[in-house]
């Protein structure tokens, strides 16, 4: 049975699943035409689930029960209309041969944890999942505006949800907690510091497949950098002053950030099997609460919709986003050469008047740069996202493309421009390796800073609201916080975006490690320990900072998979010229540089074609996966032939 927090009362007949909360001055016909849709039965058109106004503490002050907004409300649904919706979201689940299959109502009791009528079949996160996509799927049938609200415009068809939040009518939807489900988790995964592997399942279970999948992938990434760490230790002990015995970690590092990718495909293909969003279909996208454009007939659904010219789109991408990107990559270019002219003041004090302090002044424009390099990188993705909005996307998979493009552009020149310029321009490895740690040490310091203590400083402060309303509850005898102010309590909490900036931070962190890696080894080190702690403090976030977020079923990391393998073949180019600049290199080559040219880029050529043969070799998929879901494919053939042949008997006799 799914487990009810103690903090959701003792009622058996109605679980909230998710809070919704409106706008404080909504207007009632508008409050009650969108409850009614939601309680409707869905033959007219309704969502069949249930809801409960979520009533004001009792025992808050005057100024709490003023600060509260009325127009919160909790929604539930019977077990019925649960399952009814896990066939309609194309649940997978365990079936009773060990394989996972579409969930079907008519087939349910051959899966397994199928006991009774259900109850525990489904976790909560799934529940929730289930509520937000009927939620999501309310259409307008023949309104024509939200009532009370002649400006917010609705056509047939038209997604109720997303209209009422893009006028502002409605404030929030979100997931609830539940309390002693986090508890063990919190415990499991992060209150207690130990060396194993993450509860990636528990994750999965509380949070879905998407969360478990970047906490996996975060996983992968340690756990694959401390063969380099291991390594690097050594490597940069006894070549501390030889910054050009660096060839036989690069050719570590071309073979490393290779490998690594093609088995985790491998090792999330796993994963998203056994959570059963491997073979799972992708959901139709419905267009983006921002998206806007003249109303016309789309002949894919049939509806009529706004439509939007893709010309018009092309037209300001190509005409102010790919401008302004690279006028941004220009400042990016221009700060960077104000960095080189500070690095060569620097150290032309420190030759002159070599002291303590000069010393130290040579870090100085290093740490200045890394600063004002996450500055930059913030300042443009706000931009981004504005631009990306303003193109007028349709559908929410397109914007997050071209949002990941135009950011990862210009956080790679940003970040790494730098160091390619020392690298192959001023060929100095010292100033090299001296700005691959100041850049990869400060913004790590950087980033704790906004990911852990920040986070840290606002549950302190949320903790002192719910002390204070603990207080007042247990001065009237009750020993729990109450439904209502529980929900409230959440509603406070900070909204989680996404694992968009997580993966961003690993993207630069990946770079960093496979680039140049070779003139600082310990660099895999650093990358460890920064990892093992954004473990803890991501958790934590989730866990105690933000809001419960909706369950995502994802079979991969998306987009991302394809950044890294990006990065990967840029490190393959990068350690081959770093190669091919090394004494130990051209010493086979003393009288003719034309010669070392050519055969590095041979050699380069050849190990890039390796790469891509492997890429195709090596399976994505498993052998063992790959054979069972081409049993499962066979079989439904196999039952879609047994009922066409079922259906044409049964019409052969009715017409006899």
């Amino acid at each position: 049975m799914l487990e009810q927090p103690s903090v959701y009362g003792d009622s058996l007949k109605f679980i909230p699943l998710v809070a919704v909360e409106l706008a404080s001055d909504a207007k009632e016909e508008a409050i009650a035409w969108l409850l009614n849709r939601i309680r409707d039965k869905q033959r007219n058109g309704g969502a069949e689930l249930q809801v409960e106004p979520l009533s004001p503490g009792a025992s808050g002050s005057e100024k709490d029960r003023d600060e509260d907004n009325p127009n919160m409300y909790l929604v539930g649904a019977s077990w019925q209309r649960l399952l009814s919706g896990a066939e309609d979201v194309g649940l997978f689940k365990e079936f009773i041969d060990g394989s996972m299959r579409g969930f079907t109502c008519s087939n349910k009791h051959n899966f397994k944890a199928f006991n009774g009528d259900g109850d525990g079949f489904l976790s909560m996160a799934e529940c929730q999942y289930i509520v937000k996509h009927e939620l999501d799927t309310l259409r307008a049938k023949d309104e024509t505006h939200v009532p009370g609200y002649t400006q917010a415009k609705l056509y047939p068809g038209k997604s109720i949800v997303r209209r009422l939040q893009s006028k502002g009518i409605l404030v929030q939807v979100f997931p609830l907690h539940e309390n002693e489900e986090l508890k063990r988790l919190s415990f499991s995964w992060f209150q207690k510091i130990k060396l194993s592997y993450q509860p990636l399942d528990d994750i999965r279970h509380y949070y879905g497949e998407g969360l478990a999948l970047y906490f996996g992938f975060l996983e992968y990434f340690t756990l694959a950098l401390v063969p380099m760490a291991l390594i690097g230790v050594p490597y940069y002990l006894f070549d501390w002053e030889d910054y050009d015995k660096y060839v036989v970690f690069a050719v570590f590092n071309l073979v490393w950030c290779t490998v690594i990718l093609e088995v985790w495909k491998r090792h999330s293909a796993s994963l998203a099997y056994s959570w059963g969003t491997l073979s799972r279909k992708k959901a139709f996208e419905e267009p983006r609460p921002g998206f806007h454009g003249v109303l016309g007939f789309n002949p894919v659904t049939g509806r009529e919709e706004p439509l939007y010219p893709n010309s018009k789109r092309l037209l300001r991408i190509y005409l102010v986003s790919v401008p302004f990107t690279v006028l941004c990559l220009y400042l990016s270019l221009y700060v960077m050469m104000v960095y080189f002219a500070m690095e060569g003041w620097a150290m032309a004090a420190h030759e002159v008047e070599p002291t303590f302090w000069t010393g130290i002044l040579l870090f100085i424009p290093s740490i200045i740069y890394a600063v004002v390099i996450e500055v930059l990188n913030l300042i443009y993705r706000y931009a981004a996202e504005f631009l990306t909005g303003w193109e007028n996307h349709r559908l929410e998979s397109s914007y997050q493309n071209h949002l990941v493009l135009k950011v990862l552009v210009f956080n790679f020149f940003n970040c790494f421009a730098s160091l390619f310029y020392i690298a192959f321009v001023m060929q100095d490895m010292a100033l090299l390796r001296q700005s691959l740690a100041t850049l990869l040490i400060t913004s790590q310091v950087l980033n704790q800073i906004m990911e852990a203590f920040l986070p840290y400083w606002l549950q302190r402060r949320r903790n002192k609201k719910m002390i204070r309303r603990v207080q007042k509850r247990r001065t009237l005898g009750e020993r729990e916080l109450p439904l209502a102010e529980q929900v409230r309590l959440e509603a406070d909490m900070s909204t989680y975006l996404g694992t968009f900036d997580d993966y961003l931070e690993l993207f630069l962190l990946f770079g960093y490690v496979s680039l140049f890696s070779c003139v600082y080894p310990l660099a895999a080190v650093l990358v460890v320990l920064n990892n093992v702690t954004e473990v803890y403090s991501d958790a934590f976030k989730l866990c105690c900072v933000f809001k419960r977020p909706f369950s995502d079923p994802a079979a991969n990391i998306g987009v991302w998979q394809l950044a890294f393998e990006a990065m990967s073949v840029i490190a393959v180019v990068t350690n081959c010229a770093l190669i091919g600049m090394s004494p130990q290199f051209k010493a086979y080559f003393p009288e003719s540089d034309t010669q070392l040219i050519l055969w590095m880029a041979a050699i380069e050529h050849g190990l890039l074609a390796l790469k891509f043969i492997l890429t195709f070799v090596i399976p994505d998929v498993p052998k063992h996966i790959q054979t069972k879901l081409s049993r499962l494919e066979f079989e439904s053939l196999e039952a879609l032939k047994k009922k066409k042949m079922l259906e044409a008997t049964e019409l052969s006799r009715a017409t006899q």
